[in-house]
């Protein structure tokens, strides 16, 4: 399976993923390279709109060939999610936590060099983003290695938490990058919905068939329930809500904006040092999950631009944000540690395969260009992302 059929699948808001084993296959892309900023140059925002615009032309740009694609996108409004999410349970399955009563039209927002080059819709709106939230839980993930809190990312997850979650057979061989890559096959129940995906009640129409589980690692399969067992892991290890975590670790460093919130479910309470805390989700597929703005999502892409950094500090290692956009092994599709990738040119065949981005349905995109130094999000839309990707590279000029 192509992340391009996956990121469809992700557009359609079906959650349904092919399942099966790819060899691994590297490919390399010639494209034209803007000159790179020395990190005396680097560009960062300030805090809330305190946030420099260029125009196109100032940094390398065609304007008018910009404008054609901010306008093309303009046009894609999504079909796939009603505005007042009332299509939730007929595609997802029973909610568990809340949804908003309305959410903005398609949006979104380019930087290039860190600046904001166009902007459209309402970009300050913060709703739910679905998927895009397993690109954060992935970054929790690296910051918790970076502290030592996690001494491998192969340690299984058992070692560390003693809840009771990892004790069978099959989940004791589960280990962090399994969650990461979602390969681990974790066994079991998390807030009433089971590994399985199967009851039509439960999940809507991404309901599945049953199957025989598999070795943890050697099986890939887009599984919210296993995803949201990461994140009460991840929780039992910081003794600290995640999106606490989030916020003093990532977002305040950043500067982003107070609008944002991270929902639990309703029932997705545990109690952890004598304390009632919220375990979050990976997504919004049953409610809850990571509300958040087109903007904030922005600072979020261009942290990652950046390689972790923001200013003078490393809010998470290179290192971490070079192996979580690096595909990791031949099993699944093109992808990292729950971002997706661009390695064999499949997903955007206009785009560099050094590419990446945070998926969400709806549809959500944050994707990363670290060649062209470019950063395009776009929410609540059903256009293939190649599309306009290979519009926005259009308007880039090439070096003399």
């Amino acid at each position: 399976m192509n992340l391009r059929n996956a990121y469809v699948s992700l557009a359609l808001a079906l959650g349904l993923f092919a399942c099966q084993q790819q060899p691994q296959q590297p490919t390399t892309q010639t494209t034209t390279q803007s000159p790179q900023q020395t990190e005396a140059q680097v560009y960062y925002p300030g805090k809330g709109d305190n946030w420099e615009r260029k125009k196109p032309e100032e940094v390398g740009m065609d304007p008018a060939l910009l404008q054609q694609a901010v306008d093309w996108a303009k046009t894609m409004e999504t079909t796939q999610m009603k505005k007042d999410f009332s299509t939730q349970a007929e595609i997802f399955g029973k909610p568990l936590g809340p949804l908003p009563t309305d959410r903005a039209s398609t949006n979104g927002i380019i930087l290039k060099d860190g600046y904001i080059v166009a902007e459209w819709g309402d970009t300050k709106s913060a709703d739910p983003t679905y998927s895009v939230a397993k690109s954060v839980l992935s970054t929790i993930l690296g910051i918790t290695i970076d502290k030592g809190m996690i001494e491998s990312i192969t340690d299984p997850v058992g070692k560390y938490v003693k809840d009771g979650g990892y004790d069978s057979e099959q989940n004791r061989k589960v280990t962090w990058e399994h969650h990461a890559r979602q390969t681990s096959e974790w066994e079991g129940e998390m807030w009433g919905k089971k590994h399985d995906f199967v009851g039509k009640e439960a999940f809507g129409r991404g309901e599945r068939k049953p199957r025989e589980l598999q070795e943890p690692g050697t099986f890939y399969e887009y599984n919210d329930v296993r995803i949201n067992r990461l994140a009460l892991s991840l929780l039992r290890l910081w003794k600290k809500p995640l999106p606490e975590v989030f916020k003093d670790e990532v977002m305040d460093p950043i500067d982003a904006s107070g609008t944002w919130k991270y929902v639990p479910y309703e029932n997705s309470y545990v109690e952890i040092g004598g304390k009632r805390m919220p375990s979050v989700s990976g997504g919004t597929r049953w409610g809850g999950g990571l509300w958040i703005s087109a903007r904030d999502q922005a600072r979020f892409g261009y942290l990652f631009l950046r390689n972790g950094q923001w200013k003078d500090k490393q809010i998470v290692s290179k290192k971490w944000v070079q192996q979580a956009t690096t595909q990791r092994g031949p099993v699944g599709p093109d992808y990292g540690y729950l971002w997706w990738l661009n390695t064999e040119g499949k997903a955007w065949p206009d785009a560099p395969t050094t590419s990446f981005a945070a998926l969400g349905a709806g549809s959500n995109t944050i994707w990363v260009d670290p060649v062209h130094d470019i950063v395009i999000v776009w929410r609540w839309h059903d256009g293939n992302p190649n599309e306009i990707i290979k519009r926005v590279l259009a308007a880039v000029k090439p070096v003399e």
